[in-house]
Formats: structure tokens, sequence, C-alpha cells
């Protein structure tokens, strides 16, 4: 058990990395990495023992950011059936603070952000990653590809091909 916790122990870094890209807010990120634990183990029992727990933990993660996120929309559609009015925006400074927080990673879909992050920074195969996204491998390899020209088109300063090209 001494083992285990150390392991666990060691990739809550990680974790929390994972959740940040995903949450793009620190509060946010701690409540989800401690959601995922939590849910981890309370069903310790129905892991798979020769399972890589690394992989396991981002899957859970993943999925209870996924179901944070559906959450979020049903209550910002109720709040806008009952008020008639939409859900409050951020504040002009808080919004100011986010945009100077963003990075290339950060303005690409949350589904690339997360294969590039499971991938490229937290090492998983593709075939882990198409577990912990419950997609099939082919998916994650076209994806994949398609997440990095876009991030390397961000970083280069390209946000969208343009759309006319001179003709001589």
């Amino acid at each position: 058990m001494h083992e285990f916790d150390e392991h666990l122990r060691a990739l809550l870094p990680r974790l929390r990395r994972f959740a940040l890209q995903l949450t793009r807010e620190p509060a946010s990120a701690d409540d989800l990495v401690q959601a995922c634990l939590e849910r981890a183990l309370s069903r310790w029992s129905s892991r798979q023992p020769d399972g890589d727990l690394r992989a396991w933990l981002f899957t859970i993660l993943y999925r209870q950011f996924l179901a944070e996120r559906r959450r979020a929309r049903r209550f910002a559609r109720l709040v806008e059936l009952f008020t008639g009015a939409e859900a409050a925006e951020p504040s002009p400074e808080a919004g100011t603070m986010a945009r100077s927080a963003l990075d290339a990673l950060a303005r690409l879909p949350v589904e690339q952000r997360a294969l590039l992050l499971l991938v490229g920074v937290e090492g998983l195969s593709y075939q882990e990653a198409a577990e912990a996204l419950d997609v099939p491998v082919g998916t994650i390899m076209s994806r994949l590809s398609r997440a990095r020209g876009a991030l390397r088109r961000l970083t280069e300063g390209d946000v969208a091909p343009a759309a006319l090209r001179v003709v001589p």
C-alpha cells in the first residue's frame, strides 16, 4: 500500500497540470483533481489490476471534466429559462487576465488540447489515449495530426489560412 501511495503522490502534479490546462483556472483544476481522486478511490475495486494507474486516472479526470461542463451548460440554460436573462458574464478584469494568460496551446479546442497533453506531455501511448478519450486509435492518430498542425499554425502566427490568394 505504501508503494501505491507514493506512486499516486507522484502523479498528482501531472493530474493537476492536465486539469489546469482543461479548466484554465487553478481553483477549478484543484477541485477537478480532488473529484477525480475521490472517484478513483471509490471505484478502486473496479480497476483492472494489470492496467496502467496513470492512464486510468487521466481517463477519470477527463470524463469528470466533461461531466462538469455538461452540468454547467444545463445550469446556464436553467438560469436563462427561469430568469429570462443569460447567465452572468465574467468581469472585464477577469477576461483580460484570462486572455493574457493564454498561450497557443490554450487556444486549441479542448479535445485537441486534451489529446496533445495526454500524448505529448503525459506520455500516454495512442492506445492509452484512445481508452482515456473513449475513441478508436485511428481517430487518435488523425486528431493528433490535426491538433499538431493547428498548434503549429498558432505558434507561427497563422490564426487562420488565407481565404483569398493572389493570382498573377
